[in-house]
C-alpha cells in the first residue's frame, strides 16, 4: 500500500509522514530530501567546475539519515541556500523525470508512506490513499522559522516565492489530487493531525 501525502512548504509534511508511517509500521520515504540532495550536489559542482548528470548521484536513506555519495548530508540540505536551490532544480523537466522514476521504482513493492510535492498527481497517481497536507501561510512560516532560527517574516517571503514557483512550474506543479483528502494543520496538535491520517489509512484499508 502506498500512502500519498502532499503539499507545500512547511505544511507539516515531512514530520507527519514519518510519524505515520512509524505509527503504521510502514516505509518512509522523503522525496523533498531528494531533491535537496540534487541542489546540494549542485551546489558543490559549481565549485569543483562539474555537473555531474543525477543518474551519477547516490542518494540513500539510512533511518532518519539522508545520504548523498555514501555521507551523511541530513543537516546539510536543510539550509536556506539549499532550500531555495531545490526548489529551482525541483522546475528542471531531466530531474524530475529522473527522480520520479527512482521514486516510482522504490515504492513499487510493500507498504510506504511518500511525502513531497507530486506524488499523488504524477508519481503515484494510482496510490491507495492520497493526503494534501496544508495549514495558513503564517503558521507554516513560524514553523520554518523554528527549524532555521531566522526571522518569520523572511520565512513568509521566502515560502511564498517557493509556492508560487511550485505551483506554476512547467513540470509537475504542485496542487491536489482530485481524489485527495485536504488535511489542514493549521492550529491542530501534532498527534491528531497522525491520527486522522492513520484512520483514512484504516478505511482505505477496510
Amino acid at each position: 500500500m502506498l500512502v500519498a501525502i502532499d503539499g507545500p512548504v512547511g505544511a507539516g509534511k515531512s514530520t507527519v509522514a514519518r510519524a505515520v508511517a512509524q505509527r503504521l509500521g510502514f516505509t518512509y520515504l522523503d522525496t523533498g530530501a531528494m531533491y535537496r540532495c540534487v541542489a546540494l550536489a549542485a551546489i558543490d559542482d559549481e565549485s569543483a567546475d562539474r555537473v555531474r548528470p543525477v543518474a551519477e548521484l547516490q542518494i540513500d536513506f539510512a533511518g532518519d539519515a539522508v545520504m548523498l555519495d555514501h555521507a551523511d548530508v541530513t543537516a546539510a540540505i536543510r539550509t536556506p541556500e539549499v532550500s531555495q536551490r531545490a526548489s529551482q532544480v525541483a522546475t528542471d523537466v531531466a530531474v524530475r523525470e529522473a527522480l520520479v522514476e527512482r521514486q516510482r521504482k522504490l515504492t513499487a513493492r510493500g507498504d510506504w508512506v511518500a511525502e513531497g510535492r507530486d506524488i499523488g498527481t504524477v508519481v503515484r497517481p494510482d496510490a491507495e490513499l492520497k493526503v494534501f497536507l496544508t495549514a495558513s501561510d503564517e503558521e507554516r512560516a513560524a514553523r520554518r522559522a523554528a527549524q532555521t532560527g531566522r526571522p518569520v517574516a523572511e520565512e513568509l517571503a521566502d515560502l511564498r516565492e517557493r509556492d508560487e514557483r511550485d505551483r506554476t512550474r512547467e513540470a509537475s506543479p504542485l496542487r491536489r489530487a482530485d481524489d485527495a483528502v485536504e488535511v489542514d494543520t493549521t492550529g491542530l496538535p501534532f498527534d491528531a493531525v497522525v491520527e486522522r491520517i492513520a484512520a483514512l489509512v484504516e478505511e482505505a484499508r477496510a
